[in-house]
């Protein structure tokens, strides 16, 4: 009765265990750890969901993906005008209102600014079947945009300039997310019977990275031991920040799903990830260059931090909900 239930549920168990394990030996996942999530996680797992993705996609939904402009402008408009825009009014009801550290709530608006994540809204849309396609396009575009847009918003909601080495991030994502995608269309093109007889389990294997990216995270993330930061502040920061990642999602899958607008339903899990997600891969570099050796970085970073684990956990948790919802859309379409 216990096995049937773990083979059904492996991933949310997983889920517990490896923030389990995280809580407790933070020390074996985070930055400088045996692990060496620096390396295998920032370039060799985004690697290999990109090539996974390269195999497993049709060269023409790939060709698709790119002509959904419409997909494209809801995404990079929510990301960098709508969110923005809607954090920055939430910010100034708590500052006239609640007795919030000012550098908590300058955080959150940083955060707000943040380009979409090149890895977790792929895998998260891929678990429950949505348009794989879309969510690596956008989480590329996105990526690419932020590079110049972020740096604009953070000047223009924060404060504070710098220089952002754009060739450095183009490399980078060149890398782990361009050429990967490429040979495994290369792989795909030369071997596809071949491949299609081995029936590789590629939604396992992302399943098995997004694990592995869940747990380094929390491992860094529990691993911060120095942040100067009164307890009130900082349970409020993550109860509120739970709270705006579900009413965005709520936000987008309304939004998404209402007829005048008429996404199908595929597109609207690729939408309701690329959306609402953060990069921390690409933020924390960008905020580091912005503000520098800033005494107060420590405490900017927080809401990035809290935010970029909440949202893979968060998402992962609702994969077999919307996996359900999905298949629904789609017997009855």
């Amino acid at each position: 009765m216990i096995i049937p239930i773990l083979r059904k549920n492996w991933f949310l168990f997983g889920i517990v265990a490896v923030i389990i394990l995280a809580k407790f030996a933070p020390g074996i996942g985070s930055k400088g750890g045996i692990l060496y999530p620096e390396i295998t996680v920032k370039y060799c797992a985004v690697f290999i969901i990109f090539f996974n993705s390269g195999i497993s996609l049709k060269t023409e939904e790939l060709a698709k993906a790119v002509s959904q402009v419409k997909i494209h402008v809801f995404v990079q408009f929510f990301t960098y005008c709508f969110f923005p825009f809607i954090i920055k009014c939430l910010v100034l009801l708590l500052e006239s209102l609640v007795p919030f550290e000012k550098l908590l709530l300058d955080g959150l608006l940083i955060l707000s600014c943040m380009p979409p994540p090149v890895s977790s809204a792929v895998i998260l849309t891929r678990a429950v079947g949505g348009n794989e396609a879309a969510a690596i396009f956008n989480s590329a575009l996105g990526s690419f945009l932020g590079i110049f847009i972020t740096p604009a918003l953070v000047l223009e909601l924060v404060g504070s300039t710098a220089h952002v080495p754009a060739n450095k991030i183009l490399i980078q994502l060149s890398s782990t997310v361009v050429l990967p995608i490429v040979l495994g269309q290369i792989v795909r093109r030369n071997h596809k019977l071949w491949l299609e007889q081995l029936h590789l389990p590629l939604g396992e294997i992302g399943s098995g990275i997004l694990l592995l990216i869940i747990y380094t995270t929390f491992c860094d993330t529990f691993s911060h031991q120095d942040l100067q930061v009164d307890q009130f502040s900082l349970v409020s920061l993550v109860l509120l920040i739970i709270l705006i990642q579900v009413l965005l999602m709520l936000l987008v899958f309304y939004t998404t799903t209402h007829p005048a607008i008429s996404f199908h339903p595929q597109d609207t899990v690729a939408l309701l990830y690329c959306c609402t997600h953060k990069s921390l891969t690409l933020g924390i570099p960008i905020i580091k260059i912005i503000f520098g050796n800033d005494d107060s970085l420590s405490v900017i970073t927080i809401s990035l931090l809290i935010y970029h684990p909440v949202q893979i956990l968060l998402g992962g948790l609702l994969v077999p909900l919307v996996r359900e919802w999905l298949a629904t859309s789609r017997y009855i379409r």
